[in-house]
């Protein structure tokens, strides 16, 4: 297993943010808001100076996580037109960035999951399409796949086997579906994970330093070791000290408002997570 933090969790400042991911020994950076500018409105020029200072730091990009389809489900032709233009230029940033996998969610949901009803939906988006990269739907905390039972029914229903699976379970958990993601959430879908979010939070109230929430952290570990997981375990930190993220900072995680204070919250959270992956390797696990 690998680790990267998503560099808006650190700061704002690319080089902050890569010199900061050297330092812990990471071997990735996760890419979504830099420069104070949300990912929808990245140039070319900004995407290739990120990638470039992370590979003077011998860091690569562990994944793009752009706000693809977290929103309603577009209903009319101009709405669906929106979407598939504002998806392709997700991809080419993707491309730029020669990101392994682009992030995408499942739309915002007004009552209980429908993971069919979103899938349909996107495979329409997706109709004749050919994509630079693979993607990997979200375990998203207000979308139709806030677990991983939600999301094998949106994968069915979409019936490709290019579309991996972005496991959160902070999310899960924060969302209100399931107070107990590990082990019975997991089992059902393990092997279709191709990413792992890390963060831990207190029911659903909010989310706290790393170990000190609801998520068992390193059995967790264990298990994804024990499995052959081979990915990034990518922290998602979404913890500050002295204060709380807003609702409308969660949902639209970029700029610095919202990483104000992050560096020293990510930093401890890091410092814990290579800790707990230490003792995992400690007892066999794959690293």
């Amino acid at each position: 297993m690998k680790l990267a933090v998503i560099g808006d969790e650190v700061a704002q400042d690319v080089r902050v943010v890569a010199e900061t991911a050297a330092q812990l020994g990471l071997a990735g950076v996760e890419v979504r808001s830099f420069g104070n500018t949300p990912p929808d409105q990245m140039s070319g020029s900004q995407l290739r100076e990120l990638r470039a200072v992370l590979d003077q730091n011998n860091l690569t990009v562990a994944g793009y996580a752009p706000p693809a389809f977290k929103h309603r489900v577009p209903v009319t032709d101009e709405e669906f037109a929106t979407v598939r233009e504002g998806l392709l230029r997700y991809c080419e940033h993707g491309a730029v960035l020669n990101a392994p996998h682009m992030r995408v969610f499942s739309f915002y949901r007004d009552a209980e999951p429908a993971p069919r009803t979103a899938a349909r939906t996107v495979s329409r988006l997706l109709e004749n399409l050919s994509l630079p990269l693979p993607l990997v739907v979200e375990t998203g905390t207000r979308t139709n796949t806030p677990t991983v039972r939600h999301a094998l029914d949106f994968l069915d229903e979409l019936g490709r086997d290019d579309i991996g699976l972005l496991w959160d379970p902070g999310n899960s958990v924060f969302s209100g579906w399931d107070a107990k993601p590990f082990p019975s959430d997991y089992q059902l879908g393990g092997d279709l994970i191709r990413h792992v979010h890390v963060k831990d939070p207190d029911g659903t109230s909010g989310y706290v330093r790393l170990g000190d929430g609801d998520l068992p952290w390193i059995d967790i570990l264990l298990r994804l070791a024990e499995d052959g997981y081979d990915g990034f375990l990518s922290l998602e930190t979404h913890w500050r000290h002295n204060r709380s993220l807003t609702a409308a900072e969660r949902d639209s995680p970029w700029g610095e408002d919202f990483s104000r204070g992050g560096y020293a919250a990510s930093v401890e959270c890091l410092q814990r997570l290579r800790r707990w992956l230490c003792q995992v390797d400690g007892r066999g696990g794959t690293g």
